[in-house]
Protein backbone atom coordinates (compact mmCIF):
# COMPACT_ATOMS: atom_id res chain seq x y z
CA UNK A 1 0.00 0.00 0.00
CA UNK A 2 1.30 3.43 -1.03
CA UNK A 3 0.03 6.66 1.36
CA UNK A 4 0.43 10.05 -0.10
CA UNK A 5 -0.08 13.18 1.10
CA UNK A 6 -1.42 16.79 -0.22
CA UNK A 7 1.10 18.65 -0.85
CA UNK A 8 -0.75 21.63 0.78
CA UNK A 9 -2.67 20.94 4.01
CA UNK A 10 -3.29 21.84 7.94
CA UNK A 11 -4.25 24.72 9.56
CA UNK A 12 -3.80 28.32 7.26
CA UNK A 13 -1.37 30.85 8.70
CA UNK A 14 -4.72 32.94 10.06
CA UNK A 15 -5.82 30.29 12.18
CA UNK A 16 -2.78 29.03 13.19
CA UNK A 17 -1.83 32.67 14.12
CA UNK A 18 -5.06 33.15 15.92
CA UNK A 19 -4.62 29.71 17.67
CA UNK A 20 -0.81 30.59 18.85
CA UNK A 21 -1.86 34.36 20.27
CA UNK A 22 -5.17 32.81 22.14
CA UNK A 23 -2.44 30.30 23.89
CA UNK A 24 -0.08 32.88 24.49
CA UNK A 25 -2.70 35.52 25.81
CA UNK A 26 -4.21 32.46 28.39
CA UNK A 27 -1.01 32.18 29.80
CA UNK A 28 -1.37 36.50 30.95
CA UNK A 29 -4.75 35.81 32.47
CA UNK A 30 -8.45 35.10 31.73
CA UNK A 31 -9.31 35.29 28.13
CA UNK A 32 -12.61 34.77 26.50
CA UNK A 33 -12.94 34.66 22.47
CA UNK A 34 -15.97 35.75 20.65
CA UNK A 35 -17.27 32.89 18.66
CA UNK A 36 -15.81 29.72 17.19
CA UNK A 37 -12.04 30.10 16.83
CA UNK A 38 -11.65 26.38 14.98
CA UNK A 39 -13.71 23.78 13.73
CA UNK A 40 -11.38 21.10 14.43
CA UNK A 41 -11.62 19.16 18.14
CA UNK A 42 -7.99 18.87 18.43
CA UNK A 43 -7.69 22.72 18.35
CA UNK A 44 -10.69 23.02 20.28
CA UNK A 45 -9.18 20.60 22.78
CA UNK A 46 -6.40 22.38 23.45
CA UNK A 47 -7.99 25.81 23.87
CA UNK A 48 -9.93 24.24 26.40
CA UNK A 49 -7.20 22.61 28.26
CA UNK A 50 -5.68 26.08 28.07
CA UNK A 51 -8.64 27.45 30.56
CA UNK A 52 -10.26 29.78 27.70
CA UNK A 53 -13.37 30.45 27.53
CA UNK A 54 -15.75 30.92 24.89
CA UNK A 55 -18.48 33.44 24.00
CA UNK A 56 -21.38 34.12 21.63
CA UNK A 57 -21.70 38.10 22.93
CA UNK A 58 -18.83 40.60 24.36
CA UNK A 59 -21.07 40.86 27.51
CA UNK A 60 -21.13 37.57 28.35
CA UNK A 61 -17.31 38.28 29.13
CA UNK A 62 -16.58 39.66 32.77
CA UNK A 63 -13.17 39.99 33.23
CA UNK A 64 -9.77 39.70 31.31
CA UNK A 65 -9.61 39.72 28.23
CA UNK A 66 -11.66 39.21 24.67
CA UNK A 67 -10.03 37.82 21.60
CA UNK A 68 -11.59 38.22 18.33
CA UNK A 69 -11.39 35.19 15.73
CA UNK A 70 -9.13 34.81 12.57
CA UNK A 71 -12.94 34.87 10.72
CA UNK A 72 -13.56 38.86 11.95
CA UNK A 73 -16.32 40.38 12.96
CA UNK A 74 -18.72 43.52 12.35
CA UNK A 75 -17.88 47.34 13.46
CA UNK A 76 -20.94 47.60 15.64
CA UNK A 77 -19.43 44.11 17.36
CA UNK A 78 -16.46 45.80 17.90
CA UNK A 79 -18.07 48.49 19.33
CA UNK A 80 -19.49 46.24 22.24
CA UNK A 81 -16.58 44.64 22.76
CA UNK A 82 -14.87 47.83 23.20
CA UNK A 83 -17.58 49.25 25.53
CA UNK A 84 -17.26 46.78 27.93
CA UNK A 85 -13.80 48.21 28.97
CA UNK A 86 -12.05 44.53 29.04
CA UNK A 87 -8.93 44.12 27.29
CA UNK A 88 -9.49 43.41 23.38
CA UNK A 89 -7.02 41.68 21.04
CA UNK A 90 -8.07 41.25 17.45
CA UNK A 91 -6.35 37.89 15.67
CA UNK A 92 -8.57 38.63 12.57
CA UNK A 93 -6.54 37.07 9.31
CA UNK A 94 -5.37 39.87 7.15
CA UNK A 95 -6.99 37.82 4.16
CA UNK A 96 -10.37 38.48 6.07
CA UNK A 97 -9.54 42.31 6.64
CA UNK A 98 -8.75 41.91 2.72
CA UNK A 99 -12.26 41.15 2.26
CA UNK A 100 -13.98 43.79 4.45
CA UNK A 101 -12.21 46.58 2.92
CA UNK A 102 -13.18 45.61 -0.84
CA UNK A 103 -16.85 44.89 0.64
CA UNK A 104 -16.56 48.37 2.38
CA UNK A 105 -15.32 49.96 -1.22
CA UNK A 106 -18.07 48.54 -2.94
CA UNK A 107 -20.46 49.41 -1.28
CA UNK A 108 -19.30 52.69 -0.91
CA UNK A 109 -18.81 53.83 -4.86
CA UNK A 110 -22.65 52.45 -5.17
CA UNK A 111 -22.63 49.07 -5.73
CA UNK A 112 -24.78 46.86 -4.23
CA UNK A 113 -23.12 43.86 -2.57
CA UNK A 114 -23.43 40.22 -3.11
CA UNK A 115 -21.30 38.14 -0.57
CA UNK A 116 -20.47 34.30 -2.10
CA UNK A 117 -20.47 32.22 0.93
CA UNK A 118 -22.40 29.96 3.39
CA UNK A 119 -25.24 32.38 5.29
CA UNK A 120 -24.46 31.33 8.59
CA UNK A 121 -20.94 31.38 8.61
CA UNK A 122 -18.96 33.68 11.31
CA UNK A 123 -16.90 34.98 8.31
CA UNK A 124 -19.94 35.86 6.31
CA UNK A 125 -21.92 37.10 9.32
CA UNK A 126 -18.83 39.11 10.17
CA UNK A 127 -19.15 40.85 6.53
CA UNK A 128 -22.64 41.03 5.91
CA UNK A 129 -24.22 42.59 9.68
CA UNK A 130 -23.63 46.30 9.02
CA UNK A 131 -24.95 46.29 5.88
CA UNK A 132 -28.30 48.21 5.58
CA UNK A 133 -28.76 45.08 2.63
CA UNK A 134 -27.55 42.66 0.60
CA UNK A 135 -27.52 39.57 -0.83
CA UNK A 136 -25.76 35.91 0.01
CA UNK A 137 -25.33 33.29 -2.82
CA UNK A 138 -24.10 29.61 -2.50
CA UNK A 139 -26.34 28.27 -5.01
CA UNK A 140 -27.71 29.21 -8.26
CA UNK A 141 -31.02 29.52 -6.48
CA UNK A 142 -30.16 32.14 -4.38
CA UNK A 143 -29.36 34.18 -7.20
CA UNK A 144 -32.86 35.52 -7.41
CA UNK A 145 -32.56 37.61 -4.23
CA UNK A 146 -30.30 40.15 -5.80
CA UNK A 147 -32.67 42.99 -6.91
CA UNK A 148 -32.18 44.33 -10.44
CA UNK A 149 -29.80 47.55 -9.53
CA UNK A 150 -27.33 49.14 -11.98
CA UNK A 151 -24.29 47.83 -9.99
CA UNK A 152 -23.74 44.81 -8.30
CA UNK A 153 -20.34 44.48 -6.31
CA UNK A 154 -19.16 40.66 -5.38
CA UNK A 155 -17.36 39.40 -2.75
CA UNK A 156 -16.54 35.63 -1.76
CA UNK A 157 -16.07 33.79 1.79
CA UNK A 158 -12.23 33.22 1.59
CA UNK A 159 -12.96 29.55 2.09
CA UNK A 160 -15.15 29.31 -1.05
CA UNK A 161 -14.10 26.80 -3.83
CA UNK A 162 -12.86 29.06 -6.62
CA UNK A 163 -14.62 26.95 -9.20
CA UNK A 164 -17.98 27.45 -7.68
CA UNK A 165 -17.38 31.35 -7.28
CA UNK A 166 -16.25 31.56 -10.91
CA UNK A 167 -19.78 29.35 -11.41
CA UNK A 168 -21.40 31.96 -9.67
CA UNK A 169 -19.93 35.01 -11.06
CA UNK A 170 -20.57 33.83 -14.54
CA UNK A 171 -24.18 33.36 -13.84
CA UNK A 172 -25.29 36.60 -11.95
CA UNK A 173 -23.47 38.04 -15.16
CA UNK A 174 -25.65 36.37 -17.53
CA UNK A 175 -29.00 36.83 -15.01
CA UNK A 176 -28.49 40.21 -14.80
CA UNK A 177 -26.63 41.96 -18.12
CA UNK A 178 -28.21 45.22 -17.85
CA UNK A 179 -26.13 45.84 -14.42
CA UNK A 180 -22.23 46.71 -14.21
CA UNK A 181 -21.08 43.89 -12.40
CA UNK A 182 -17.61 43.87 -10.80
CA UNK A 183 -16.37 41.15 -8.77
CA UNK A 184 -13.68 41.20 -6.21
CA UNK A 185 -11.57 38.08 -5.73
CA UNK A 186 -11.00 37.57 -1.96
CA UNK A 187 -10.61 33.70 -1.89
CA UNK A 188 -7.70 33.41 -0.30
CA UNK A 189 -4.65 31.57 -1.62
CA UNK A 190 -4.24 28.90 0.91
CA UNK A 191 -7.55 27.74 0.36
CA UNK A 192 -6.94 27.83 -3.75
CA UNK A 193 -3.84 26.01 -2.99
CA UNK A 194 -5.29 23.32 -0.54
CA UNK A 195 -8.10 22.56 -2.92
CA UNK A 196 -5.59 22.18 -5.87
CA UNK A 197 -3.26 19.96 -4.42
CA UNK A 198 -6.35 17.56 -2.85
CA UNK A 199 -8.14 17.61 -6.44
CA UNK A 200 -4.11 16.60 -7.63
CA UNK A 201 -4.17 14.10 -4.99
CA UNK A 202 -7.51 12.70 -6.17
CA UNK A 203 -6.81 12.16 -9.75
CA UNK A 204 -3.41 9.70 -8.27
CA UNK A 205 -5.65 7.60 -5.82
CA UNK A 206 -7.62 5.09 -5.02
CA UNK A 207 -9.15 6.24 -1.65
CA UNK A 208 -8.67 9.70 -0.44
CA UNK A 209 -9.55 10.29 3.59
CA UNK A 210 -10.08 13.84 4.28
CA UNK A 211 -9.19 14.93 8.30
CA UNK A 212 -10.82 17.85 9.82
CA UNK A 213 -13.52 19.00 11.73
CA UNK A 214 -16.57 17.92 10.49
CA UNK A 215 -18.42 21.85 10.85
CA UNK A 216 -15.36 23.02 9.23
CA UNK A 217 -16.39 24.51 6.16
CA UNK A 218 -12.83 24.24 4.45
CA UNK A 219 -13.27 19.87 5.33
CA UNK A 220 -16.55 20.42 3.62
CA UNK A 221 -15.50 21.87 0.71
CA UNK A 222 -11.67 20.19 -0.19
CA UNK A 223 -14.28 16.62 0.80
CA UNK A 224 -16.71 18.10 -2.22
CA UNK A 225 -14.04 18.76 -4.50
CA UNK A 226 -12.15 15.51 -3.84
CA UNK A 227 -15.72 13.70 -4.54
CA UNK A 228 -15.75 14.95 -8.11
CA UNK A 229 -13.06 13.11 -9.21
CA UNK A 230 -12.48 10.48 -6.69
CA UNK A 231 -15.80 9.20 -5.38
CA UNK A 232 -14.48 6.64 -3.01
CA UNK A 233 -13.50 9.54 -0.19
CA UNK A 234 -14.10 9.64 3.50
CA UNK A 235 -14.19 12.68 5.29
CA UNK A 236 -13.06 11.44 9.47
CA UNK A 237 -12.33 13.98 12.58
CA UNK A 238 -9.72 12.01 14.56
Amino acid sequence: MIIQTASHMGLCFGVQDAVDMAIASAKEGKLHILGPLAHNPVIQDRLHQAGIQFIDRPDQADEGTILITAHGMPESVRKQARETGLALKDATCPLVHFAHRHLAQLVDQGYFPVIIGRHNHIEVQGLTRDLASCSVVLEISDIDSIPRVPRIGIVAQTTQPMDRVQHLVDAIRARYPESEVVFKDTVCQPTKRRQLAAVKLASTSDVVVVIGGSKSNNTRQLTASIARIQPRVHQIER
